[in-house]
């Protein structure tokens, strides 16, 4: 597809590629943990080739998340530190969610919302990857007490990370061209200029 010279550029394929590998990753970890977690689901385990390899395979692939999460992490930790115009953006998140967003605060390169999911994903992280290993019989031998715990924790984090994913899809939809800067890596400069102002005047130099 044939893209405007005039675009910008707001993600290399790098960080593209980190991006989808958190994201596959996390879709194959979900799949499989569904099927442990309640046998209607347990025919999802097939995909994996059946119930021994998706058990087998569930864990390694929580590594495969937990590493591409961790390059991504401290890429972007610097762009989603905390601002008071993010607070702000945050307090008033009705009004763009009502179709009102024309005055908003100024953003950079992420807005208030998405900078408060990503470190929300990333305590997410951390807690699913201790939990993980404390429920990894084939490599740790913890007491059992302590694998209930991790059980439980794992679990419910689980369950918040899916339900995030799933807000963070929408909202990928919903705002019209985000889809497409992870896709091909480039925005149109409409698109900058009215969700994030701050942003497309640091890259384009204009007032």
């Amino acid at each position: 597809m044939i893209r405007n010279p005039k675009d910008l550029q707001r993600y290399s394929a790098h960080e593209r590629a980190n991006h989808w590998a958190v994201g596959i990753s996390f879709i194959l970890l979900a799949l499989s943990g569904l099927a442990f977690f309640h046998p209607a689901f347990w025919p999802l385990t097939q995909l994996f080739g059946g119930g021994v390899w998706a058990r087998i395979l569930h864990p390694f692939l929580g590594l495969i998340m937990a590493g591409a999460f961790l390059v991504m992490f401290f890429r972007f930790k610097a762009l989603n530190a905390m601002t008071p115009e993010d607070k702000e953006w945050l307090s008033r998140a009705g009004e763009m969610m009502s179709g009102n967003d024309h005055n908003m605060p100024e953003q950079g390169k992420y807005n208030g919302g998405q900078k408060a999911m990503f470190w929300v994903m990333a305590l997410c992280m951390l807690l699913l990857f201790v939990s993980g290993i404390l429920l990894w019989r084939a490599y740790f031998d913890f007491p059992v007490g302590v694998v209930r715990l991790g059980a439980v924790v794992h679990a419910a984090i689980a369950a918040i990370m899916i339900a995030m994913i799933f807000v963070h899809v929408y909202a990928a939809l919903w705002v019209r061209g985000t889809v497409r800067a992870m896709v091909y890596g480039t925005v149109t400069r409409a698109w900058a200029k009215q969700h994030h102002r701050a942003w497309y005047r640091q890259v384009t130099g204009k007032s």
